[in-house]
């Protein structure tokens, strides 16, 4: 069985199953991780609870940020919001990642001061004198080693020393430190890269079937540097398609148990931070043998299928191939010869051959028909737009601006979802491909996603009546689901509420991720799915490569326990991953709102929180919170129900989507918080009876209490 999180609803269940309530009885002990505040108090997450329990400052007993803890429940959550209350009985663990904080040296001793929004106590420094370069003012990376009773600071050790305080380097390896990501790659592991051969043997090619004269190209980002995917085509006699999906053989190059596949693994994923990546393989395989560049002869891992001009699968074969891509693209140039082909106003002729031109056409026209056929059986379509940071050569901010996907990028979108979904099929059925999963399949990692959570479909569904829309979502089967949620984002499109409807539909999603147990993925709508296209960046896909290339092989199942370990593994570095990126994504935005303080802006709320209204500005979508108690009209109270914020005095309601304008207020760069002031109109407020400011005479309030009584 697998080891997968249970839900809170499973979770609810089994204290059913045993007539208990979770978390009723005072007393009753968890094991969890701790998440601190800025205040002190810790918000203690447990495996199979919903909601996190409370620790207040006084109670947290020496726990940090990110410690695995013992929790003991000491009161019942009261009323809506609210939060069960613990104490910490004991530390377990103690977080591995190191905190980063700014450099104080005084003689001998020496402090990390931190300004983290997880971590509000300073940590004292017992190995300073390791590091003599280390000044006052570097960022270092610090573990906390113990904080003994009595004494005012947690004690630790400097790992790291990052850098001098506000460089762009500095602040970049700070954020992935915080992760506990690596920014560079052992010696060992660039001197094994290095002794890989550059040269292809005849040994290499043996069995591999031969592309290197068959039309084929990559299409990438105009900045990319390495090209792990290409397609090629071929016309057939009978009037159908031949279309190749060539994948760099990653794992031709890297073996299992090796230096460079153990740091992989251990990895996960490479990290893209606003103005870097950091890359899972060294540069040696990612940037060079392992990328499809055009006139070299490359070893490629392939998807070959015949299809036909309707979009229908005839065949499909799977193995390892050589190829010589004939050209790289970018997406501009790629869209501009889709768009030479659209019907009414004559584009200026796109100067690349004929044939390859009809290629990418052509591509183009399956790719439209697969996209449509996706979204008819299921597909959720969500079209939050995506804000990309431009930065100048020395990392510092300059512009935001929306990256916009077009026909180009659905494109290589289609064909790389077409082969994900076809190797986990070819695996599952064995190698049937009949859409029919075989109990005995082999052991393989699948991408999966799970149907919403119920309880938050129907807040959805009661959160869409307040606009008028009638619905019947969260009726039926999760297809069907599917269809009615796109059916009422349809039907909100280009209308207030759409962006409040898109946000709470996107908070009912499950996260994706990868297992060993196929329950196919709910939000592409397929039953089989796999990643089987990024083997450079991601290693569960170095592992679909080898586990397909044994099976193609007739090898046997391999041990679903490890590889299901593998799978809990890989899901973990990408969350990691995800959020180290959003959080270089926000250091850039508060980077580039320093020089704005006072600066109006309109924008639409985001979020709701009882302590705050998140706010995103027109039209770089940039984040900020307005503190609610900072609103100067009335008392603003969260109605979590309702999704909105109503004043006590004036009635004034606020819901998601709404429009706003804001005054940018305050910038905190080290916690990456940016702070709005909420511009209000005064007309629209609902006033009180009595004119605002007067109070009741002696006289008015005796013959108010005689009335009363």
């Amino acid at each position: 069985m697998s080891k997968r999180r249970k839900s809170g609803k499973q979770e609810n269940d089994r204290f059913k199953k045993k007539g208990k309530k979770p978390g009723k009885k005072a007393g009753t002990e968890y094991e969890g991780i701790a998440q601190m505040n800025r205040d002190g108090n810790l918000f203690i997450k447990v495996e199979g609870l919903e909601d996190d329990i409370f620790v207040r400052a006084s109670k947290s007993h020496g726990a940090l940020h990110g410690d695995s803890v013992r929790v003991a429940l000491r009161s019942a959550r009261r009323g809506p919001g609210a939060h069960r209350e613990g104490e910490i009985l004991h530390i377990i663990r103690r977080n591995d990642k190191p905190f980063v904080g700014v450099l104080h040296r005084l003689g001998a001793q020496a402090w990390a001061i931190m300004q983290s929004k997880n971590m509000p106590y300073d940590i004292e420094i017992g190995n300073v004198e390791d590091y003599p370069d280390a000044q006052s003012g570097y960022k270092v990376a610090v573990k906390v080693s113990d904080w003994p009773r009595g004494h005012q600071y947690p004690q630790g050790e400097i790992v790291d020393v990052l850098g001098e305080m506000g460089k762009n380097d500095t602040e970049m390896h700070a954020i992935l430190t915080e992760f506990g990501l690596p920014y560079r790659f052992n010696k060992e592991v660039e001197d094994a890269a290095e002794a890989i051969p550059a040269k292809i043997s005849p040994e290499d090619l043996k069995g591999r079937r031969d592309f290197r004269k068959t039309l084929t190209f990559t299409i990438d980002p105009a900045d990319a540097k390495d090209f792990d995917d290409a397609l090629s085509f071929v016309p057939l006699a009978n009037g159908n398609y031949e279309v190749g999906v060539h994948i760099a053989d990653v794992s031709w190059y890297v073996k299992p148990g090796s230096i460079i596949d153990k740091e992989a693994q251990e990895r996960g994923t490479s990290v893209y931070l606003v103005d870097r990546t950091v890359p899972m393989l060294p540069e040696k395989l990612c940037n060079n043998l392992c990328s499809l560049r055009p006139g070299e002869d490359k070893l490629t891992f392939s998807a070959v299928f015949e299809i036909t001009p309707g979009a229908k699968l005839v065949s499909g074969w799977f193995g390892r191939t050589v190829i010589n891509s004939d050209y790289r693209f970018n997406y501009e140039q790629a869209q501009e010869i889709i768009e030479e082909s659209f019907p009414g106003e004559k584009k200026p002729e796109v100067k690349f051959p004929k044939e390859i031109k009809q290629a990418i056409v052509t591509l183009w026209g399956l790719a439209d028909i697969l996209r449509k056929n996706r979204f008819a059986a299921g597909a959720i379509s969500f079209e939050r737009p995506e804000m990309k940071v431009d930065v100048d050569a020395e990392g510092r901010p300059i512009g935001v601006h929306q990256h916009i996907s077009r026909e180009a990028n659905w494109l290589i979108e289609e064909f790389m979802l077409l082969a994900n979904r076809k190797v986990a099929e070819f695996v599952a059925t064995g190698g049937k491909m009949d859409g029919k999963a075989r109990k005995d399949a082999k052991t393989f990692v699948y991408r999966i996603h799970d149907l919403p959570n119920a309880d938050k479909i129907h807040s959805l569904k009661t959160f869409a009546g307040t606009f008028g829309y009638k619905t019947d979502l969260g009726e039926g089967g999760g297809d069907k689901v599917a269809r009615q949620l796109n059916s009422l984002l349809s039907a909100a499109k280009d209308k207030p509420e759409f962006m409040a409807l898109e946000m709470v539909a996107l908070r009912a999603m499950a996260k994706a991720c990868y297992s060993t147990d196929n329950i196919g993925h709910y939000g592409l709508a397929f039953r089989f799915y796999t990643h089987f296209t990024s083997p450079i960046r991601r290693y569960p896909d170095l592992m679909v490569h080898r586990l397909l290339s044994l099976y193609l092989e007739g090898g046997k199942s391999q041990d679903k326990l490890y590889f299901e370990g593998q799978c809990e593994h890989a899901s973990e570095r990408e969350v990691i991953a995800a959020n180290a990126e959003r959080d270089s994504i926000k250091y850039k935005l508060v980077e580039y709102m320093m020089d704005k303080i006072d600066q109006e802006y309109d924008g639409h709320i985001s979020g709701l929180t009882e302590w705050g209204m998140y706010v995103e500005i027109e039209p770089t979508k940039i984040e900020g919170m307005v503190s609610l108690r900072e609103i100067k009209s009335d008392f603003y109270v969260f109605d979590e129900q309702k999704y909105r914020i109503f004043g006590r005095r004036t009635h004034k309601i606020y819901r998601l989507g709404d429009p706003v304008r804001i005054k940018v207020k305050r910038t905190n760069l080290e916690q990456r918080i940016l702070d709005y002031e909420l511009i209000e109109d005064p007309l629209s407020e609902t006033p009180d009876k009595k004119p605002k400011g007067r109070r009741n005479s002696p006289g008015e309030n005796k013959r108010k209490k005689q009335k009363d009584n």
